[in-house]
């Protein structure tokens, strides 16, 4: 019966309050309140501490039957104001790799001047994480999802609720921000990279310039001045010229094609690990899925793209 009801009435809530968007303000019309079983019990200990008090004519029973009823009724009051007038907004969820954490960060904004205590936000898989929040201020307060599988995942519906000060009632209301946190699969502990078109394969070659040390030559004339290795020739080794290098980079295509996994999961797993090694050796690659393909580059900007679209092949996304 109490499961029943509980059902009709979240089905109730959840119809009054839609999808949240931008800045959100909790108000009488969004904060419900219940009593806790501490209080249903307490409120029984009370009916029968009045029973005893009008049977026996007891007046300092009355007192404190009438002392203790006004306590409970005042932590109503507290546990709504501890909900009211917050301002809350979505943050920006950073991506991680599946079988990681996600963490959606939101944006608690206390007006008042009063800190709020003993708040907690809880989803539908039972995560939960508590917080305060002091008196005129905004503090940002970032929820763990476990993140299982490649491509969007939606924060979903929240509940906030608390039962400061003491217990005897809840309060709570529902949050639904569009957020969404994105996935990247899980890499392969460790794969080879495909050989690039660079002479030695690797997608990087060195030519004539001016970064790394790479050996010593003889002198030929018309070579500068500052190049001659005069402490080589101090050891009487002849005139030489010290010779510098710099890598290039070539174009490392990393192609789906080549993976030799049977099954795309497995293959995307590979490629995510071919990005993150490719870009942990400075070199410039490109990316070719079976639905398009990413030129060649390289650094932070071309890693997550190519993270992204390997996150996101197949996957139907649905507002």
């Amino acid at each position: 019966m109490l499961a029943a009801l509980r059902k009709h009435f979240t089905a109730w809530a959840l119809r009054r309050q839609r999808q949240d968007h931008g800045v959100v303000t909790l108000t009488q019309r969004s904060i419900y309140i219940i009593p806790t079983r501490q209080g249903l019990a307490l409120a029984v200990v009370l009916v029968l501490m009045l029973l005893g008090d009008i049977n026996y004519n007891l007046s300092l029973g009355y007192v404190l039957t009438f002392l203790l009823a006004t306590m409970a009724a005042m932590s109503m009051l507290h546990a709504f104001r501890n909900l009211a007038h917050l301002e809350i907004r979505a943050g920006h969820a950073d991506a991680v790799f599946g079988g990681g954490t996600a963490r959606f960060v939101l944006h608690f904004r206390n007006h008042g001047k009063l800190p709020r205590y003993g708040l907690i936000l809880r989803d539908g898989h039972g995560n939960t994480v508590s917080f305060d929040v002091p008196a005129q201020q905004d503090i940002a307060v970032a929820f763990p999802v476990r993140a299982m599988r490649r491509g969007w995942l939606p924060l979903g519906r929240l509940t906030l609720y608390t039962e400061f000060p003491l217990g005897v009632f809840h309060a709570w209301s529902y949050l639904h921000f569009d957020a969404r946190c994105l996935i990247y699969p899980k890499p392969l502990a460790e794969a080879a990279l495909p050989r690039g078109n660079a002479p030695d394969g690797a997608g990087r070659r060195n030519i004539a310039g001016d970064d790394d040390f790479s050996g010593l030559r003889n002198y030929v004339a018309g070579d500068a001045l500052p190049r001659i290795a005069w402490k080589a020739f101090a050891r009487e080794q002849g005139l030489q010229v010290k010779q510098f290098s710099a890598q290039v980079g070539e174009e490392l295509w990393l192609d789906m094609a080549d993976a030799p996994e049977r099954n795309d999961e497995d293959r995307l797993a590979r490629m995510t690990r071919w990005v993150l090694d490719a870009e942990a050796q400075g070199l410039r690659y490109g990316l070719r899925l079976p639905d398009g393909e990413l030129p060649p580059g390289n650094g932070a900007a071309q890693r997550d793209e190519c993270l992204r679209r390997i996150a996101l092949f197949g996957v139907i996304e649905t507002k």
